[in-house]
């Protein structure tokens, strides 16, 4: 309680800092030169928009280190982080797939291609909707193969883009109209689709939306159905029987769980044919948090303007605005980057002892139904209603465990949000626990209180690259014992 508490009250002081309705000043206008149509390369873009240009090549450098508290991904002078390393219970709850192999934080957009090359090849087995939201040519690529781009091979749909492009990541053309720069939805066959879902007609899109709407095309959760024999056939956001300013854990549940094609892997451990849920920052955001009620965007926050020459354009570097020395917050906050700092980290703490707590209680659920499997095979009568309940309550707190774990804001996103996901979770585990102790007990198997989750066993060895865990980077409650 003390922690919800906590939560509400800094909601509080967000809404009052920011103020009703508060929305930062919009871009000045500038002279627009037309870019003749079909072109990809950013290069031709740049000859016509020089400072954005050179503002978008900023995201292939290194970020300042020591500004955020958390999310340290490609810092300055410092190797980039495993998530499995930063949260051992992650190595366990995806052992079964390349999630639970290597999972490192991701470079810049310059690099969403490259990053994909480099990490673990188990990582773009679901073919060339892997390439969904890395490459620029991804539109072109879906109307041209139709089913076959989703199905074949990664690298065979990667080396039908011209060669010089084959590692571009995200370009001006996935987010503005080459006539004029406005802002579009490139990836019609992926959002188009799920606005449609939430009652949203994308012909009539406000401006201000739009500058949330270009990021959503990637920063959001996906699932990749497959058919029977494992090929993926789509790529689809699971939004149905939700609505706008209102995606919902639950439904986004709901709908993964319901869909067998979505059972994308199996977890070792359980057994259990699971789907997955990737970096859902737009359905976080977007869920009556503070600053989506008034009025903020995407755009408005990691993009903010910065000065070139006489005038101003919206930074293309595109970054934590904790990194960015928080001149974002300052467009409608008046305290000191100090104060607004401090306030992060305080959300930021209670969402992250949350969600290592939560992700050890649910883990610790992982091994009971190993034990429950174990027990089952070697004879003894497990009850399959209790095991049934179990699994439904374990399932329900993976995927909150997962949605939290892999959405970027560690809660600052929607700060009351995370934390009711997280305890939820906790919650779910806590009765799956009791089950399956419950269950195990009438089969004469002892149980011991602490269960031994034999973390080095899924955190040595992983991969094709046979990564060992560095207990330096991992990360600690940060109210242990409190």
């Amino acid at each position: 309680m003390k922690i919800l508490r906590g939560a509400v009250v800094l909601a509080l002081v967000a809404t009052v800092a920011i103020g009703a309705g508060c929305v930062p000043k919009k871009t000045e206008p500038v002279t627009t030169v037309p870019i003749a149509d079909g072109t990809i390369d950013p290069t031709q873009w740049g000859k016509v928009y020089p400072v954005e240009y050179e503002l978008w090549k900023k995201t292939g450098e290194p970020t300042p280190a020591g500004k955020s508290k958390y999310k340290r991904g490609y810092d300055k002078g410092e190797e980039r982080p495993d998530k499995l390393d930063e949260f051992p219970f992650l190595a366990l709850l995806y052992n079964g797939w390349a999630f639970g192999s290597e999972y490192k934080e991701p470079r810049g957009h310059l690099f969403m291609v490259q990053d994909q090359l480099e990490v673990d090849p188990g990582r773009y087995k679901a073919g060339g909707s892997c390439l969904t939201c890395k490459t620029p040519y991804a539109p072109i690529l879906q109307q041209q193969m139709g089913k076959e781009y989703f199905a074949r091979p990664y690298k065979e749909v990667l080396a039908t883009i011209p060669k010089e492009h084959q590692t571009l990541g995200v370009a001006c053309i996935d987010c503005h109209d080459n006539r004029d720069m406005s802002l579009k939805i490139s990836r019609g066959f992926t959002l188009g689709k799920a606005l449609e879902k939430l009652g949203v007609d994308g012909a009539k899109l406000t401006q201000q939306e739009r500058r949330t709407l270009v990021c959503a095309q990637c920063h959001v959760t996906y699932s990749i159905p497959k058919d029977a024999q494992m090929k993926s056939t789509d790529v689809f956001f699971p939004w149905e029987g939700s609505k706008w300013g209102g995606i919902t854990i639950e439904n986004i549940i709901r709908r993964l769980r319901s869909n067998p094609p979505s059972g994308e892997w199996t977890q070792s451990v359980t057994g259990f044919k699971l789907a997955f849920i990737r970096h859902p920052e737009f359905e976080l955001f977007s869920n009556n948090s503070v600053h989506w009620q008034a009025g903020v965007t995407c755009a408005d926050c990691h993009m903010p303007y910065t000065n070139a020459g006489s005038g101003k354009v919206s930074d293309h570097r595109i970054m934590s605005p904790l990194k960015n020395d928080l001149k974002a917050c300052q467009q409608c906050h008046t305290e000191s980057p100090e104060w607004l700092r401090n306030r992060i980290f305080a959300i930021q703490d209670r969402t992250m002892s949350q969600f290592i707590r939560s992700g050890y209680a649910t883990a610790t659920v992982a091994k009971l139904f190993e034990m429950a499997n174990t027990a089952r095979t070697a004879g003894r009568q497990i009850d399959s209603e209790l095991y049934a309940q179990a699994r439904d309550h374990y399932e329900e707190a993976f995927y909150r465990v997962v949605f939290i774990g892999a959405e970027n804001s560690t809660g600052f996103h929607n700060p009351g949000e995370a934390l009711r996901v997280l305890g939820d979770a906790a919650n779910h585990a806590g009765k799956a626990e009791g089950l399956l102790r419950q269950a195990l007990s009438k089969a004469g198997v002892m149980v011991p209180k602490k269960v031994d989750l034999e973390l080095a066993k899924y955190l040595n060895n992983r991969g094709t690259k046979k990564l060992m865990f560095k207990a330096e980077h991992e990360i600690k409650d940060p109210f242990a014992g409190k």
